[in-house]
């Protein structure tokens, strides 16, 4: 299976943009792991940490879009450099910042420097993909960010045993460097390539206006703010959930995170191949319907190892729609294009992590957390409507309403 993955992927520049983006997630996951206790040795109080992270998700609405026009006249290469040395510097100096207003700050541009490597390494990734393996392409770049975030929690539990949790901003820094290294002697600037004679062909086309753009990816933008909204608003809420009306111990939902990145794992190749094969909406639909029937079902689960097989189902599911809209996006975006509809869609990733939490913790503060995961659901059952709705937006499903209509 390897074997026939590496013979799919020819290009050698997106492998290389996978290896930036391990190291990268095991920044982001040595990061991470250390952010919580680092606040609370400084006395930063929980509403106060909430705030920290609508910063950061701040900081990806405000440099989205300058982001997209950065790699436009910059080039995916420069972009990726300048971002990854910027967020390196960020996470460096968190162990120097003990006050809210200077690590809001830093927060906020260690979500502008993130978003632009997003942004760069998602349109390299896009316009190098054959149009027949942008899912798998896009599954595997998701899986090697999720792979970063499972090794860099190990990697700041050994060092911040041995040297403090300081030192676990300093070693992601220190990832991000390498990171930079791989970029700068292992990525080749200009394209190469089956889809280069394309791109070549769509330059010379004329320019799409944003509404445009938006409209085209639509579909992809709305999964994306589903799955930020989602996100954002269960990394905070579930775990009171379960413990406040479950009486799970607090220890153990732990394994939560666990479970839904082992689902995602487990699933993602496999969907973003059956999204080049059957239709990338088709595959988003019936995952967004399975994924929102499970995120429901925790209200009714009488015991712990079912919703850790919940979790485990929804991490499978709704977190594989992420590389298949991305492959979408692509599919449906001229390739002169790519760099403002990556920008959109991140933008539109942030104002989930921005929206959500807020109103999911209204609905879990007035109605309980009941009505905090049905609403949850709600949202996917709003998404797999759209796809209903606007199922015309994927080509694939286009040319299978053409051949029904061919005479047999």
């Amino acid at each position: 299976m390897c074997w026939r993955v590496l013979r799919r992927i020819r290009d050698r520049n997106i492998w290389v943009i996978y290896a930036t983006i391990v190291l990268l997630g095991i920044a982001y996951g040595t990061s991470i792991a250390v952010l919580a206790v680092h606040l609370d040795a400084h006395h930063i109080p929980e509403l106060a940490m909430g705030g920290l992270a609508a910063s950061f998700a701040l900081g990806i609405v405000s440099f989205s879009i300058p982001a997209g026009w950065l790699v436009r006249r910059a080039g995916a290469k420069v972009t990726l450099i300048g971002a990854l040395a910027g967020y390196a510097i960020c996470v460096c100096t968190f162990p120097y910042l003990d006050t809210l207003v200077g690590l809001s700050v830093a927060r906020f541009f260690d979500g502008a420097f993130s978003v632009g490597v997003w942004v760069a390494a998602e349109t390299a990734l896009l316009a190098r993909s054959d149009r027949e393996n942008k899912g798998l392409v896009m599954s595997l770049y998701a899986i090697s960010l999720a792979i970063g975030y499972v090794i860099g929690p190990l990697v700041a539990s050994g060092v911040a045993r041995v040297w403090g949790t300081g030192a676990a901003f300093l070693v992601a820094g220190g990832l991000a460097l390498a990171a930079i290294a791989v970029v700068v002697f292992a990525l080749e600037r200009k394209r190469q390539g089956t889809a280069s004679a394309d791109r070549d062909r769509e330059v010379e086309a004329p320019r799409s206006t944003s509404g445009q753009i938006f409209w085209r990816t639509k579909t992809s933008c709305f999964a994306t703010f589903s799955y930020g909204y989602f996100q954002a608003s269960v990394v905070l809420f579930l775990p009171l959930y379960l413990i406040r009306a479950k009486q799970v111990p607090p220890d153990r939902t732990i394994l939560v995170t666990a479970f839904f990145a082992a689902g995602m794992l487990a699933m993602s190749s496999w969907a973003g191949r059956l999204g080049d094969k059957h239709g990338h909406l088709l595959v988003m639909r019936v995952l967004g319907a399975i994924g929102g029937a499970m995120v429901a079902s925790f209200v009714v689960l009488p015991s712990f190892p079912l919703m850790c097989a919940a979790v485990f189902v929804a991490g499978a599911t709704l977190a594989s729609i992420s590389p298949v809209s991305l492959a979408l996006q692509g599919v449906v975006t001229p390739a002169h294009d790519l760099e403002r509809a990556n920008a959109f869609y991140n933008a539109a990733y942030a104002a989930g992590m921005l929206v959500g939490p807020a109103l999911s913790g209204l609905l879990f503060k007035r109605y309980g957390g009941a009505a905090m995961l049905f609403h949850l659901a709600a949202l996917w059952a709003c998404f797999v409507a759209l796809t209903v709705v606007f199922a015309g937006d994927d080509p694939s499903a286009q040319r299978r309403q053409a051949s029904l209509l061919l005479p047999r």
